[in-house]
């Protein structure tokens, strides 16, 4: 038959390759997606560390994040790499402001942006319009009182 050193060469490299198909490349596709889903890492997005402990991602850095825990809302900062997992992924739109649809009769006309004012600024300007009102309704009153006594 054959040489059996060269026998012996031809089943360690099939042994080799058999290793290589059953471990050695689906633990480099597991690590090259652990990798995706870390670089990912958004604002908003609620995550398990490798420790066990669940938060929300307050701030993203290059190599770092900050997680919010627990009802005190504590923060604290973690390396990218400590992330185990995505619980809960958030879907932004590409713009955060909401745009008005274009007509297609009218292709000249630029899309508007419309602002939204957040609800502290809505209140306040709300109390300074109450103000002024009150202000000239004062005013208004005090040029009527002056007419009669005239």
């Amino acid at each position: 038959m054959g040489n059996p050193a060269i026998t012996q060469i031809g089943f360690l490299i099939f042994f080799i390759a058999i290793m290589y198909l059953l471990l050695i490349r689906p633990q480099k596709k597991k690590e090259r997606e652990i990798q995706a889903m870390r670089s990912k890492l958004m604002v908003g997005d609620e995550i398990v560390t490798i420790g066990g402990i669940c938060g929300r991602i307050v701030k993203t850095r290059e190599e770092t994040i900050v997680i919010q825990v627990g009802a005190d809302k504590l923060k604290f900062e973690l390396m990218r790499w400590g992330v185990s997992r995505v619980v809960e992924s958030t879907t932004r739109p590409t713009s955060s402001r909401k745009q008005r649809p274009v007509d297609d009769d009218d292709d000249d006309e630029e899309i508007v942006e419309i602002k939204r004012m957040p609800k502290k600024m809505k209140k306040a300007s709300a109390d300074i319009d109450n103000d002024v009102i009150e202000n000239d309704n004062a005013n208004n009153a005090d040029s009527k009182d002056e007419e009669n006594e005239k």
